[in-house]
């Protein structure tokens, strides 16, 4: 309960921190990179049972 957040009617435990590469910085992540990314937050969002 320690790392527990809350608002008025939120309460949220965040175990992950996804940061995303601004437009200029964008190009390193084109080709092969960029696929892996989508894959493993494709993976992650379904073992999560995310929508």
């Amino acid at each position: 309960m320690g790392d527990e957040k809350s608002l008025a009617h939120t309460r949220w435990n965040c175990k992950y921190h996804i940061v995303f590469a601004p437009k200029y910085q964008r190009q390193a992540f084109y080709g092969e990179k960029r696929r892996a990314v989508g894959s493993i937050l494709r993976k992650l969002c379904e073992w999560k049972n995310v929508r």
